[in-house]
This record gives C-alpha cells, sequence and structure tokens, in this order.
C-alpha cells in the first residue's frame, strides 16, 4: 500500500507518484531481454488470435535459451511489467489468468457474438436451470440487456448456488453474481460495465471478516494495489457493503469463530495503512468492533435459523435500509 493514494471523487487506488524505471545495463541485460520475447509473445498470440495463460507463458520461455525464466514469479513480473508500459490490460495482450471469472444469473441478457460465425448470441441468465452463466476472461465485446433493481455481488459459491436454487433473483429482481474469493479482474470489470450500463446499484454479501472486508471486498471497490495503473477499469466505486457486518454478528445473533492471529493483524494493518479504510471513518470503526469482539461470521452462519432464513428475512431486512450499507 505505499505506493498508492484512494482518491475519494475518483473512487479507486491510483500509483501515488513513485513509478518504476528500467535501465540496460550489464546487470538488466536478462531482463530486457526477457521483457522483449515477451512483447513477442503477446505479438504473436494476437497475430494468430490465439491466448496463452500466465503458466503457459512461463513454460514457453523454456525456449528462450539464456532469457528463459527459472520460477514463474519472474515471468509474471515481467509480465505485469509489460502491461503497464503499454497502458493495456494483459488480457488485451493474450495473456489470461488461471481461474474462473466468476458466474452470474438472474435479470440479464448477455450479447455476445458467436466466434466463428459473427452471429449475434444472446445469452439469457433467467435459463440456466440450475446452472450459471460463466464470465469470460474478456468483456469488453459484451452488450447488455437488464431491468433490474440491483447486482447482489455474493462472496461464497455455496450461498449463491442457494439463491439461485430458490431462484432469488425473480423475487427480489436482481441479477446474481458469485466472485468465489477475491475477485478476478474479469469479475471486477464486469460488475462495472453492468452496473455503468444502467446506473444498477451494486451490493456485496460477503463473509463478516477481515479478509472478507479488506481484501474481497476492498478489491471489487476500489482495485488491487499491485495494479493501480489499471484500477480505473477494474473496480465498482458504487458498491456498497451489505454484510456480514459486525452488528449483523450482534443483531442476528450469529455463530461464530474466534479471530486467528492472522485476522487480527490483518485488520490491524488495514486500519493503520490501507488509504481507503483510513478514508471511511465507518470502516475504520466497523473493524475495530470485529477486533474487540474478537469473532468472526460466515455467510452460511445465518443456516443457525433455517437454511433459507437468509432469503426469507436476512437480505429483506437488509434491502430494505439500503441508506445503512457501509461505504
Amino acid at each position: 500500500m505505499t505506493n498508492v493514494k484512494y482518491r475519494p471523487d475518483r473512487g479507486f487506488f491510483e500509483i501515488a507518484g513513485r513509478k518504476k524505471e528500467r535501465t540496460l545495463t550489464v546487470n538488466t541485460v536478462k531482463t530486457f531481454a526477457q521483457t522483449l520475447r515477451m512483447i513477442a509473445l503477446s505479438k504473436e498470440l494476437l497475430e494468430n488470435d490465439d491466448i496463452a495463460t500466465k503458466r503457459e507463458a512461463y513454460y514457453v520461455s523454456k525456449n528462450w535459451e539464456e532469457a528463459r525464466f527459472n520460477e514463474q514469479p519472474e515471468s509474471d513480473t515481467v509480465m505485469d511489467d509489460v502491461e503497464a508500459f503499454f497502458s493495456v490490460n494483459r488480457e488485451q495482450l493474450g495473456f489470461i489468468p488461471e481461474e474462473k471469472g466468476g458466474d452470474v444469473a438472474g435479470r440479464l441478457i448477455v450479447v455476445d457474438h458467436d466466434r466463428d460465425t459473427g452471429k449475434v448470441l444472446r445469452i439469457d441468465c433467467t435459463k440456466f436451470g440450475s446452472g450459471a452463466y460463466s464470465i469470460p476472461i474478456s468483456v469488453e465485446h459484451l452488450q447488455f440487456e437488464t431491468n433490474a433493481d440491483f447486482i447482489l455481488v455474493i462472496e461464497t459459491a455455496g450461498m449463491f448456488q442457494r439463491l439461485v436454487k430458490h431462484n432469488y433473483w425473480k423475487k427480489a429482481d436482481c441479477i446474481l453474481v458469485s466472485m468465489g474469493g477475491v475477485p478476478t479482474r474479469a469479475c471486477r470489470r464486469f460488475i462495472r460495465r453492468l452496473a455503468d450500463f444502467k446506473k444498477i446499484p451494486v451490493y456485496v454479501f460477503v463473509d463478516g471478516d477481515p479478509y472478507g472486508i479488506t481484501n474481497i471486498y476492498r478489491t471489487l471497490k476500489v482495485g488491487s494495489g499491485n495494479a493501480a495503473h489499471l484500477n480505473e477499469f477494474f473496480c465498482v466505486p458504487q458498491a456498497r457493503f451489505l454484510g456480514i457486518t459486525p452488528q449483523d454478528i450482534i443483531d442476528y445473533k450469529l455463530p461464530t469463530h474466534p479471530l486467528k492471529e492472522v485476522d487480527v493483524k490483518r485488520a490491524r494493518d488495514a486500519v493503520k495503512n490501507d488509504p481507503f479504510i483510513r478514508h471511511h471513518k465507518e470502516w475504520v470503526n466497523g473493524i475495530e468492533q470485529l477486533v474487540k469482539m474478537g469473532v468472526r461470521a460466515e455467510q452460511q452462519a445465518l443456516a443457525k435459523h433455517g437454511l433459507n432464513y437468509v432469503i426469507d428475512t436476512y437480505l429483506p431486512e437488509k434491502l430494505s435500509h439500503p441508506e445503512r450499507f457501509l461505504p
């Protein structure tokens, strides 16, 4: 967090001013050569309409003789440098992540195109039965049709499946998006474009713990500290935190687990060093309350009151007062 600042007027992390500078010397000639080879690989991918995962790019380098990478973190770092140098995201360079982009269900039609014929495809996210639409690695070409009242972004696949199973999107007139943990860049970009499309409110539902708040929610809302040069495109500034809040743990008498040492460290570090958390007094108070309580609660803890308590009681009660959501 030492190299980023939070701009509340823009709503995301930006580079604080210190930039990496690379010079060609005897000591850096290998890195310089690796950078050129990575650029050449990107050019090849784009010319052939192909893609490579970050892991595949690392293995391709084994043919680069003295310029090959010894470990994947070296390859990832050079890829990040190339991305920053050209001021585009790595997906536009042909490099894709290993992880899924996320899942979507509810009142949304995604307009895509068939890769072979160019024919328009209208993908109805209400027609997947017990399944869901998977967010692709690149979402810039997608168009949307929706009259949903809001987007509910959910941390865990289990909670997402429960809401899909019982057609919660139909009851609440909403779009459901599963992050499956810390949201990928594709997931963040998809939600951002969708929210901007019709100024749709975005509400976020994650576990009530320091990780859910300071890693998952904060990354979705203001972007990543490691990719501040691209956060303008990979954040959702309009997102609001529905729960699980520290106060929810008390009000709904939720079962809890003790905070681990790593949880406490993460919480205190956020209060001390995270520019977004420090800017919002509500978050400083909320995280300090969680540390004082010494506990954390999962989304699924609501099942204490019944498997569908989250659908019948918790979400309706929370959504009746969106003005109380944390920033």
